[in-house]
């Protein structure tokens, strides 16, 4: 699955239902491809387009329960390499990776915010 695929994925588990239009933007790539990669997704089950109950004209792409399924487990072989890798580390360098953490979760929350879209 390519990089794209699996962050779209991601964002879709995070964010809840999206239009095709709002997902290029945000992961950054053409309407036409993020149309097209949404069609070879929904071909293997991972997603699926519903309609919008607010709007009849839209279309919004909705995980599966696969599609979800693969999340999950990607992020938890994620959680089990880091898992491995901090069992590696000296004591000091997981004291100064504790002493991280604030900033690391702060970082995170603006790249969240960055991928949703611009702040109001």
């Amino acid at each position: 699955m390519s990089l794209t695929s699996a962050a779209t994925l991601a964002t879709l588990d995070r964010t809840g239902p999206r239009r095709i239009t709002d997902l290029a933007a945000v992961e950054g790539v053409t309407q036409p491809a993020m149309t097209a990669l949404v069609r070879v997704m929904e071909e293997s089950g991972l997603i699926e387009r519903r309609g919008d109950a607010s709007d009849k004209r839209v279309t919004l792409v909705c995980l599966t329960e696969a599609g979800a399924s693969y999340v999950r487990t990607r992020r938890q072989a994620g959680v089990h390499a880091f898992e491995r890798l901090i069992g590696e580390l000296t004591g000091d360098e997981v004291a100064a990776l504790m002493a991280a953490l604030p900033a690391l979760k702060h970082l995170a929350e603006l790249e969240s915010q960055d991928r949703e879209g611009p702040r109001q």
